[in-house]
């Protein structure tokens, strides 16, 4: 599963690396939970959250249908 989510979050880094940012993976919990974290510019921008919810997830979901959610840890 994390390979998946990974070849997903590939599709949607390149945005994010222009606009100064980028998304680690931290972990696919067992019951399909995605934990990221954003960073460089997109760990500090006000519009992280959105970028989370309507960019990454929406993409890993799209990509990987039994995915529940995706969330920011620090």
């Amino acid at each position: 599963m994390k390979e998946r989510v990974e070849a997903a979050l590939n599709k949607i880094r390149p945005s994010l690396q222009a606009d100064g940012g980028d998304v680690e993976l931290v972990e696919v919990t067992e019951d399909n939970v995605v934990k990221v974290r954003l960073q460089g510019a997109c760990g500090s921008c006000p519009m992280a959250l959105l970028t989370l919810k309507n960019g990454v997830e929406r993409v890993v979901k799209e990509e990987i249908p039994e995915i529940k959610e995706v969330v920011s840890v620090n």
